[in-house]
């Protein structure tokens, strides 16, 4: 008999001692608690439950289908974990991919690790194990770690030690839930890349982040790109140099009173300023007559 045989029977037999309800089992102190916590077990599929805190919520049907067609050839690979809940019913901790893919040939039994545990340690355990081993996209691991903040109260530097990541790393992911709702969407569903997301963040009114977002997406903008659109955005915010303004500032009122002189020497005056506020005024004339008309209004 190979190995594989005998572990699929042995999951068998405490998948028997699970359905005896003389022998429940509800805390690792109950009797055959230490046959079955933490071994694998074939349990039905009809007595697991999806878990609420599961992080994952798109599951990419074309790559379900591909797993569900390795399933059928070759069986669950690596099992499930559930957590006990009563007798004959269990919740899930980690494995949707998996169990959704053997549902979908038809499988009525999965091998599955048994664990004993209270919503927090599920919730923990739940979604530390998503992040570390399913393609999450960038926002579901954002909100993964927010809600070990919100609901677990872990700290960066904990879950820093728990997930194996920098506390930079969930820092960066964090940011990302301060992007407006529609960008995030976008990250999601593959639009912009979380590095696009990094560089629109850098701007706080979201009405602009969305402006960027639709140009990154119709111009298909790289992250570099974008991250000079920013750096644009930003330089456009800064104060003009104070010369520069106050000589726009005399310009435009020279400008208001262009008309009086035009009006004063019966001709079109140019005039010009300079950038350091220093300029001239030029009066054309077209005669000699014209100009000692001109010159007898100055004397006035």
């Amino acid at each position: 008999m190979t190995k594989a045989i005998k572990k699929q029977a042995l999951g068998r037999g405490l998948s028997a001692l699970l359905k005896d309800p003389e022998n429940d089992i509800t805390s690792v102190e109950d009797k055959n608690a230490d046959k079955v916590v933490g071994n694998i077990i074939e349990l039905e599929i009809s007595a697991i439950e999806i878990n609420p805190f599961q992080p994952r919520s798109n599951f990419n049907e074309e790559s379900l289908r591909e797993l569900a067609t390795s399933i059928k050839e070759l069986g669950v690979i690596q099992p499930i974990t559930v957590r006990k809940l009563e007798f004959n019913k269990y919740q899930l901790i980690s494995g949707e991919r998996r169990l959704r893919a053997s549902t979908l040939v038809g499988l009525t039994h999965v091998p599955a690790y048994i664990r004993i545990a209270n919503d927090n340690e599920s919730l923990v355990m739940a979604l530390v194990e998503n992040i570390q081993r399913h393609d999450l996209d960038p926002i579901e691991i954002a909100l993964s770690y927010q809600r070990l903040i919100d609901e677990i109260q872990l700290t960066q530097e904990q879950m820093s030690e728990r997930v194996g990541k920098k506390r930079s790393t969930i820092a960066n992911y964090l940011r990302l839930l301060k992007l407006d709702p529609i960008i995030q969407t976008g990250i999601r569903d593959g639009f912009i890349s979380m590095g696009h997301g990094r560089a629109i963040i850098n701007i706080e009114d979201l009405d602009v982040q969305t402006d960027i977002y639709q140009k990154i997406v119709s111009q298909n903008l790289s992250v570099r790109e974008t991250e000079s659109l920013v750096k644009n955005y930003h330089e456009s915010l800064k104060p003009k140099p104070e010369g520069k303004a106050k000589a726009e500032s005399s310009f435009e009122i020279l400008e208001e009173k262009k008309s009086v002189f035009n009006d004063y020497f019966g001709a079109k005056v140019d005039v010009k300023v300079a950038g350091n506020g220093k300029g001239k005024i030029t009066i054309p004339f077209n005669s000699e007559a014209d100009f000692n008309r001109i010159i007898k209004l100055i004397n006035g």
